[in-house]
């Protein structure tokens, strides 16, 4: 791929910031969390926004922010090289770090349009379709399942039995997010703009309460950050890629984007510059099963 710093507009290379690795460990208990979050959709309307990447694929493939390494090698470790199963494996973004990291992938999506952007990625990468709650592998053919920006679409209790259903006795679960950092002030607004349709830290880590109570599971946690170097174009054309903003009409759509777009020109930290820092927070959860 080209050099970002060769060309300013590329919007899919990334750099992850050094030092930023920090541990932690959540309580097996869940306490008051379990019932907090957004509320919950109905299965249909799940299950239409979890498809809707299918039509923004190419899009996202270019788009997306890839995964910090040292947050990646949490989950899956390095020596010796594992079977991982990535679901909801989307373009290959999370494949992609796994596999360099030199573990050997298979990669599940429900979107036929989503795999063929990692195929052409990873042509080593075995993909088929399916979903969490009926995964097309066999009974105790993994060392590690993880899930990149997408546990949030499963549903728990069939997507835990399926995981503990393809997982080796000694097998992990993990699930790593990429969320903006409003600690940024520009990013901050950016937030705001969206808040109503978008889905922050706090419901990450819901599920990673449900999933670990239904697996019943150990959890660890580790904080890492990647900053992406984008135009504003890119930013607007990234938030499209969004499965709210996808499912919207076209008129609807351009409206919602128009507004993001105005936002960017107008914030005294954005306006008038060609090439922006997005910074990223990334949290990388291992679950491990009694």
């Amino acid at each position: 791929m080209e050099d970002p710093q060769k060309d300013p507009a590329a919007p899919r290379r990334s750099q992850a910031r050094g030092g930023t690795l920090q541990r932690g460990r959540r309580p097996r208990e869940l306490g008051a969390s379990v019932g907090t979050g957004p509320p919950a959709q109905d299965g249909a309307a799940l299950q239409a926004r979890a498809r809707s990447f299918g039509a923004v694929a190419a899009s996202y493939a270019v788009l997306r922010p890839i995964y910090p390494a040292d947050a990646v090698e949490f989950l899956v470790g390095r020596d010796p090289a594992l079977d991982v199963l990535d679901v909801g494996a989307g373009t290959g973004l999370l494949s992609e770090v796994v596999v360099g990291l030199g573990h050997r992938v298979r990669a599940v999506d429900p979107a036929p349009e989503m795999l063929a952007q990692l195929a052409a990625r990873l042509p080593a990468v075995a993909t088929a379709v399916g979903a969490a709650e009926s995964l097309p592998v066999d009974d105790g053919s993994v060392d590690v399942v993880v899930a990149g920006q997408a546990a949030h679409w499963f549903d728990p209790g069939p997507a835990a039995r399926e995981i503990r259903r393809v997982l080796r006795g000694s097998g992990v679960v993990g699930f790593i997010w990429n969320t903006r950092d409003v600690r940024v002030p520009w990013v901050a607004a950016l937030e705001g703009a969206i808040a109503d349709e978008s889905r922050g830290h706090e419901a990450d880590q819901r599920v990673v309460d449900l999933m670990a109570a239904e697996l019943d599971a150990d959890v660890e946690v580790v904080e890492s950050a990647i900053v992406q170097r984008v135009s504003p174009e890119d930013v607007v054309a990234g938030i499209g890629t969004r499965s709210y903003v996808a499912l919207m009409d076209d008129a609807a759509r351009d409206e919602f984007l128009s507004g993001i777009r105005a936002l960017l020109a107008g914030h005294p930290d954005t306006c008038g510059r060609a090439q922006l820092e997005l910074p990223y927070r990334t949290h990388a959860y291992r679950l491990t099963p009694r």
